[in-house]
């Protein structure tokens, strides 16, 4: 019998701490999870990050506005988010390797986090 598939939650508010602390769970110190930076909201969870955007892309949003990074919980502001997926690999949009160039998105990113999953404090 097939292992059930690591839970996936889309989220348009404020993640509950216990969730994260679930979610975080599967790794033990981080979370992986994808924004969509139009629409601002977050598919967090999983095993990979594609399984995440997938999760977005069901829900109607863009391949170009997903990217793909990792939370870290009790690292702080500076230390929470990690800019690295496999799906942020995307040459035609000048991000030839898996970690977001771009600051313009990073920052996108990390508003949406701040707002959505947290700003790195302990779980």
């Amino acid at each position: 019998m097939a292992p059930e598939p690591a839970e996936i939650l889309v989220l348009g508010r404020r993640i509950e701490r216990v969730e994260l602390a679930r979610l975080a769970r599967l790794f033990g110190d981080m979370v992986k999870y994808v924004v969509d930076v139009e629409r601002g909201v977050i598919a967090i969870g999983g095993e990979l990050h594609a399984d995440a955007e997938q999760a977005l892309l069901d829900r109607g949003s863009r391949p170009a506005d997903l990217w793909g990074a990792n939370y870290y919980p009790g690292q702080g502001r500076e230390g929470c988010v990690e800019f690295t997926s496999p799906i942020n690999i995307r040459p035609a949009r000048g991000n030839p390797g898996m970690e977001i160039g771009d600051p313009a998105i990073r920052e996108r990113i990390r508003a949406i986090t701040f707002a959505l999953v947290g700003e790195g404090e302990a779980l």
